[in-house]
Protein backbone atom coordinates (compact mmCIF):
# COMPACT_ATOMS: atom_id res chain seq x y z
CA UNK A 1 0.00 0.00 0.00
CA UNK A 2 0.96 3.48 -0.71
CA UNK A 3 2.78 5.55 2.06
CA UNK A 4 1.33 8.52 1.24
CA UNK A 5 -1.75 7.05 2.58
CA UNK A 6 -0.99 6.72 5.91
CA UNK A 7 1.01 9.82 5.97
CA UNK A 8 -1.96 11.57 4.91
CA UNK A 9 -4.16 10.41 7.15
CA UNK A 10 -1.12 11.34 9.89
CA UNK A 11 -1.36 15.20 8.63
CA UNK A 12 -5.48 15.00 9.22
CA UNK A 13 -5.46 13.70 12.10
CA UNK A 14 -2.56 16.10 13.70
CA UNK A 15 -4.66 18.78 11.98
CA UNK A 16 -7.77 17.85 13.41
CA UNK A 17 -6.50 18.06 16.99
CA UNK A 18 -4.91 21.20 16.02
CA UNK A 19 -8.22 23.05 15.21
CA UNK A 20 -9.73 21.45 18.61
CA UNK A 21 -7.17 23.36 20.93
CA UNK A 22 -7.77 26.68 18.55
CA UNK A 23 -11.51 26.09 19.48
CA UNK A 24 -10.89 26.04 22.89
CA UNK A 25 -8.82 29.23 22.86
CA UNK A 26 -11.61 31.00 21.16
CA UNK A 27 -15.10 29.06 23.55
CA UNK A 28 -12.15 30.89 26.21
CA UNK A 29 -11.58 34.53 24.76
CA UNK A 30 -13.46 35.93 27.81
CA UNK A 31 -12.56 33.72 30.56
CA UNK A 32 -10.52 35.65 33.19
CA UNK A 33 -7.05 34.30 33.74
CA UNK A 34 -7.57 32.11 30.61
CA UNK A 35 -4.00 31.28 28.83
CA UNK A 36 -4.12 30.18 25.14
CA UNK A 37 -2.42 27.22 24.62
CA UNK A 38 -0.62 25.78 20.89
CA UNK A 39 -0.47 22.61 19.33
CA UNK A 40 3.22 21.53 18.46
CA UNK A 41 4.23 19.10 15.65
CA UNK A 42 6.81 16.52 14.93
CA UNK A 43 7.61 14.21 12.13
CA UNK A 44 7.50 10.81 12.20
CA UNK A 45 10.17 8.01 11.56
CA UNK A 46 11.94 7.95 8.32
CA UNK A 47 12.26 4.76 6.18
CA UNK A 48 15.52 4.08 5.08
CA UNK A 49 15.80 3.25 1.53
CA UNK A 50 19.50 4.15 1.09
CA UNK A 51 21.40 5.16 3.33
CA UNK A 52 24.29 7.99 1.97
CA UNK A 53 27.70 6.84 1.86
CA UNK A 54 31.43 8.06 1.25
CA UNK A 55 34.31 5.65 0.64
CA UNK A 56 37.44 5.15 -2.02
CA UNK A 57 35.11 3.61 -4.66
CA UNK A 58 31.79 5.03 -4.12
CA UNK A 59 30.97 8.45 -3.20
CA UNK A 60 26.86 9.14 -2.52
CA UNK A 61 27.16 12.71 0.03
CA UNK A 62 23.15 11.89 0.12
CA UNK A 63 21.25 9.11 0.75
CA UNK A 64 17.22 8.23 -0.07
CA UNK A 65 14.98 8.58 3.45
CA UNK A 66 11.26 8.68 2.96
CA UNK A 67 9.42 10.82 5.64
CA UNK A 68 6.11 8.76 7.05
CA UNK A 69 4.45 11.60 8.34
CA UNK A 70 3.56 13.88 11.60
CA UNK A 71 2.55 13.56 14.75
CA UNK A 72 1.41 16.25 17.94
CA UNK A 73 4.05 15.74 20.47
CA UNK A 74 2.77 18.72 23.16
CA UNK A 75 0.38 21.57 23.75
CA UNK A 76 1.81 24.36 25.58
CA UNK A 77 0.65 26.95 27.80
CA UNK A 78 1.62 30.80 26.70
CA UNK A 79 1.96 32.61 30.23
CA UNK A 80 2.18 35.54 28.36
CA UNK A 81 0.61 39.04 30.65
CA UNK A 82 -3.08 39.23 29.34
CA UNK A 83 -5.42 42.31 28.81
CA UNK A 84 -6.22 44.41 32.22
CA UNK A 85 -9.82 45.22 32.53
CA UNK A 86 -10.84 47.74 34.86
CA UNK A 87 -13.53 47.04 37.15
CA UNK A 88 -13.99 49.27 39.80
CA UNK A 89 -14.36 46.20 42.38
CA UNK A 90 -11.99 46.18 45.04
CA UNK A 91 -12.09 42.67 45.40
CA UNK A 92 -11.27 41.44 41.92
CA UNK A 93 -7.46 41.29 41.81
CA UNK A 94 -5.12 40.85 38.68
CA UNK A 95 -1.74 39.72 39.30
CA UNK A 96 1.12 41.76 37.08
CA UNK A 97 3.93 39.63 36.78
CA UNK A 98 4.30 35.44 36.67
CA UNK A 99 2.85 33.80 39.87
CA UNK A 100 -0.93 32.64 40.58
CA UNK A 101 -2.91 32.62 43.62
CA UNK A 102 -3.59 29.94 46.08
CA UNK A 103 -6.28 28.06 46.80
CA UNK A 104 -7.76 25.83 49.05
CA UNK A 105 -10.03 22.99 47.47
CA UNK A 106 -11.80 20.40 49.38
CA UNK A 107 -10.88 17.23 48.42
CA UNK A 108 -7.05 18.18 47.83
CA UNK A 109 -4.42 17.86 50.83
CA UNK A 110 -2.16 20.58 48.64
CA UNK A 111 -3.53 23.97 47.10
CA UNK A 112 -4.42 24.23 43.55
CA UNK A 113 -3.82 27.42 42.24
CA UNK A 114 -5.33 29.89 39.75
CA UNK A 115 -4.75 32.92 37.45
CA UNK A 116 -8.27 34.03 37.91
CA UNK A 117 -9.13 36.90 40.79
CA UNK A 118 -12.62 37.32 40.64
CA UNK A 119 -12.87 37.17 44.40
CA UNK A 120 -15.94 37.20 46.75
CA UNK A 121 -17.30 37.54 50.20
CA UNK A 122 -19.07 34.49 51.43
CA UNK A 123 -21.76 34.23 54.15
CA UNK A 124 -18.69 33.64 57.32
CA UNK A 125 -16.64 36.58 55.73
CA UNK A 126 -14.22 34.62 53.95
CA UNK A 127 -12.20 35.80 51.05
CA UNK A 128 -13.18 33.24 48.03
CA UNK A 129 -13.42 32.29 44.66
CA UNK A 130 -16.46 32.24 42.42
CA UNK A 131 -16.63 28.29 42.89
CA UNK A 132 -16.94 29.01 46.81
CA UNK A 133 -13.04 27.99 47.27
CA UNK A 134 -11.02 29.68 49.75
CA UNK A 135 -8.20 32.15 49.36
CA UNK A 136 -5.16 31.21 51.12
CA UNK A 137 -3.09 33.68 53.65
CA UNK A 138 -6.44 35.62 54.16
CA UNK A 139 -8.52 35.10 57.56
CA UNK A 140 -12.02 35.55 57.83
CA UNK A 141 -13.65 39.54 57.60
CA UNK A 142 -15.66 40.56 61.10
CA UNK A 143 -18.61 40.64 61.08
CA UNK A 144 -20.51 44.19 59.86
CA UNK A 145 -16.85 44.89 57.82
CA UNK A 146 -17.15 47.32 55.03
CA UNK A 147 -14.82 48.99 52.52
CA UNK A 148 -12.39 45.94 52.04
CA UNK A 149 -9.12 47.32 50.02
CA UNK A 150 -6.52 44.72 48.42
CA UNK A 151 -2.84 46.86 48.31
CA UNK A 152 0.07 45.80 45.68
CA UNK A 153 1.45 43.33 48.47
CA UNK A 154 -1.88 41.18 48.93
CA UNK A 155 -2.60 43.03 52.24
CA UNK A 156 -6.33 42.67 52.87
CA UNK A 157 -7.80 45.43 54.77
CA UNK A 158 -11.24 46.42 55.72
CA UNK A 159 -13.00 48.75 58.12
CA UNK A 160 -15.27 48.10 61.10
CA UNK A 161 -18.11 50.13 62.59
CA UNK A 162 -17.17 52.54 65.16
CA UNK A 163 -13.45 52.10 64.13
CA UNK A 164 -11.37 54.97 62.07
CA UNK A 165 -8.12 52.99 61.63
CA UNK A 166 -8.79 49.68 58.72
CA UNK A 167 -8.60 46.29 60.43
CA UNK A 168 -5.93 43.45 58.78
CA UNK A 169 -7.38 40.94 57.58
CA UNK A 170 -4.03 38.85 56.44
CA UNK A 171 -1.92 38.73 53.07
CA UNK A 172 -3.01 36.93 50.02
CA UNK A 173 -0.70 34.01 49.32
CA UNK A 174 0.86 34.11 45.81
CA UNK A 175 3.38 31.31 44.37
CA UNK A 176 5.54 30.81 41.42
CA UNK A 177 6.89 27.98 39.03
CA UNK A 178 10.34 27.20 37.67
CA UNK A 179 8.24 25.21 34.86
CA UNK A 180 4.38 27.22 34.96
CA UNK A 181 3.86 24.87 31.81
CA UNK A 182 4.29 21.55 33.56
CA UNK A 183 1.42 22.44 35.69
CA UNK A 184 -2.39 19.87 35.24
CA UNK A 185 -5.19 21.60 34.45
CA UNK A 186 -8.27 20.58 36.17
CA UNK A 187 -10.70 22.98 34.95
CA UNK A 188 -12.63 25.79 36.76
CA UNK A 189 -9.67 28.26 36.36
CA UNK A 190 -7.31 26.02 38.66
CA UNK A 191 -3.83 24.23 38.18
CA UNK A 192 -1.91 21.61 40.12
CA UNK A 193 1.50 21.11 41.63
CA UNK A 194 3.42 18.42 38.92
CA UNK A 195 6.89 16.91 39.72
CA UNK A 196 7.27 18.74 35.34
CA UNK A 197 6.54 22.13 36.96
CA UNK A 198 8.74 22.08 40.37
CA UNK A 199 8.25 22.47 43.43
CA UNK A 200 6.12 25.42 44.46
CA UNK A 201 8.06 29.21 45.19
CA UNK A 202 6.43 30.74 47.65
CA UNK A 203 6.28 34.95 46.32
CA UNK A 204 7.92 37.16 48.72
CA UNK A 205 6.97 40.97 47.65
CA UNK A 206 10.20 42.40 49.43
CA UNK A 207 12.63 40.13 47.11
CA UNK A 208 10.63 40.12 44.02
CA UNK A 209 9.74 43.73 42.57
CA UNK A 210 8.68 42.20 39.49
CA UNK A 211 5.45 40.64 40.69
CA UNK A 212 2.31 42.66 42.42
CA UNK A 213 -1.20 42.93 42.34
CA UNK A 214 -3.69 45.76 41.61
CA UNK A 215 -6.98 45.84 43.00
CA UNK A 216 -10.13 46.97 40.77
CA UNK A 217 -8.84 45.07 37.67
CA UNK A 218 -9.19 41.65 36.43
CA UNK A 219 -6.40 40.24 34.26
CA UNK A 220 -8.48 39.01 31.14
CA UNK A 221 -7.60 35.96 28.33
CA UNK A 222 -4.69 36.51 26.32
CA UNK A 223 -5.81 34.85 23.44
CA UNK A 224 -5.86 36.99 20.31
CA UNK A 225 -8.97 36.25 18.49
CA UNK A 226 -7.43 37.56 15.18
CA UNK A 227 -4.37 35.18 15.65
CA UNK A 228 -6.30 32.03 16.19
CA UNK A 229 -8.67 32.89 12.91
CA UNK A 230 -5.40 32.78 10.95
CA UNK A 231 -4.48 29.70 12.77
CA UNK A 232 -7.95 28.34 12.28
CA UNK A 233 -7.54 28.84 8.28
CA UNK A 234 -3.99 27.45 7.96
CA UNK A 235 -4.91 24.20 10.36
CA UNK A 236 -8.18 23.99 7.78
CA UNK A 237 -6.26 24.23 4.73
CA UNK A 238 -3.59 21.80 5.90
CA UNK A 239 -6.27 19.57 6.81
CA UNK A 240 -7.79 19.78 3.33
CA UNK A 241 -4.51 19.18 1.56
CA UNK A 242 -3.64 15.77 3.22
CA UNK A 243 -7.20 15.21 2.08
CA UNK A 244 -6.19 15.96 -1.30
CA UNK A 245 -3.25 13.65 -1.19
CA UNK A 246 -5.58 10.74 0.21
CA UNK A 247 -7.68 11.09 -3.41
CA UNK A 248 -4.38 11.49 -5.32
CA UNK A 249 -3.50 8.57 -3.79
CA UNK A 250 -6.38 6.35 -4.42
CA UNK A 251 -6.74 7.90 -7.88
CA UNK A 252 -3.05 6.48 -8.63
CA UNK A 253 -3.65 3.17 -6.90
CA UNK A 254 -7.00 2.55 -9.13
CA UNK A 255 -5.15 3.13 -11.93
CA UNK A 256 -2.56 0.51 -11.07
CA UNK A 257 -5.40 -1.86 -10.80
CA UNK A 258 -6.85 -0.93 -14.19
CA UNK A 259 -3.95 -2.26 -15.61
CA UNK A 260 -4.77 -5.77 -16.45
CA UNK A 261 -7.71 -4.25 -18.67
Amino acid sequence: MMRSLYTSCSGMRAQQLNVDTLAHNMSNVNTVGFKKQRLEFQDLLYQTIRRPSAGEDINEPVGLLVGLGVKPVAISTMFSQGNMQHTENPLDVAIVGQAFFKIEVPGYEDPLYTKNGSFKIDAEGNLVTADGYRVIGVDSLEEGAYDPNIDQQGIVTYMVPGEEEPEEAGQIELAQFINPDGLNKLGHNLYQETLASGEVIDWEPDEDPTVSLESGYLEMSNVQIVEEMVGLITAQRAYEINSKVVQASDEMLQTAANLRR
